[in-house]
């Protein structure tokens, strides 16, 4: 593929993974990218550790970008959308990982009308992410490619037609790792309650995790039928399930999840 032209509107955490992802693996050159950021101190810093544009302006950010990518916060939207209107010519993409902001609040706001909307979330940032996105009807095959190339370095990514389902892996993917450090965080005060040293018990609870979904991927098998593969009746494992279901775990996962869902559509309405 060849080498990219891409502004950055933003250069938060997730701004920051994408940008050094696509360096990494050649899909664009430092003299090709350019960024701006309403943090000036942090534009300077990212411009001198890249070796990127650090532009003045978002407009001048824009210019002759083939893709833009909107990496800012959405309280920082309505300004930097009235900056930006008119600004694109018809065949720029424009690609926007804004929570919660829908595509046609873009296109408005924007003027424009070839829009990718994408929800990755923070294992991007070594790789091990995964993406959700879709695009506007405008959005080219060959664009369609660049906007799969960027996201599968940062790990996998899943394509949708339909918007909705963005609203849905935010609740699930986007904001999942937070819920994967919290039962993570849990499990190993639970083992230092019961005696363990937190170097140990920390060690032990990462490992299993990984090695857990590890043997998910690779085995075949769904998670129900590797749940009762190391559940012995009368055992310590079924002991320690019994309290999950007195707990209502899997009710709890649900509201959570839900929850989520349900402020993402607030955010984005």
């Amino acid at each position: 593929m060849k080498t990219l032209k891409i502004a950055f509107i933003g250069v938060g955490n997730m701004g920051e993974a994408m940008l050094s992802a696509i360096l990494n693996k050649g899909l664009a050159s430092p003299q090709t990218i350019s960024v701006s950021d309403v943090d000036k101190t942090r534009l300077q810093s990212i411009g001198q550790r890249y070796g990127v544009i650090a532009a003045s302006s978002n407009r001048l950010a824009v210019e002759g970008g083939e893709i833009v990518i909107l990496a800012i916060k959405p309280q920082n939207l309505a300004e930097v959308m009235a900056e930006l209107k008119g600004q694109f010519n018809p065949s720029q993409l424009v690609l926007s990982i804004i929570a919660g902001v829908k595509i046609g609040t873009l296109c408005l706001g924007l003027g424009h009308r070839r829009v990718v909307r994408v929800m990755p979330n923070t294992p991007a940032r070594i790789g091990e992410g995964i993406s959700v996105w879709t695009a506007t009807p405008e959005v080219s095959k060959q664009q369609k490619g660049w906007v799969s190339a960027i996201l599968g370095i940062m790990g996998k990514e899943i394509y949708v037609d339909d918007e909705k389902y963005l609203d849905m892996a935010t609740a699930v993917s986007g904001s999942g790792p937070a819920y994967v450090f919290l039962f993570v965080e849990s499990l190993v005060d639970a083992a230092i309650q019961i005696g363990l040293p937190r170097e140990v018990a920390q060690e032990l609870v990462l490992q299993t995790l990984l090695g857990s979904g590890h043997l998910l991927q690779k085995s075949g098998k769904d998670p129900a039928e590797l749940r009762r593969m190391v559940t012995s009746r009368g055992g310590t494992t079924a002991a320690a399930l019994e309290q999950f279901e007195k707990g209502e775990f899997a009710a709890l996962v649900k509201r959570a999840v839900e929850a989520a869902y349900n402020r993402a559509r607030e955010l984005g309405s």
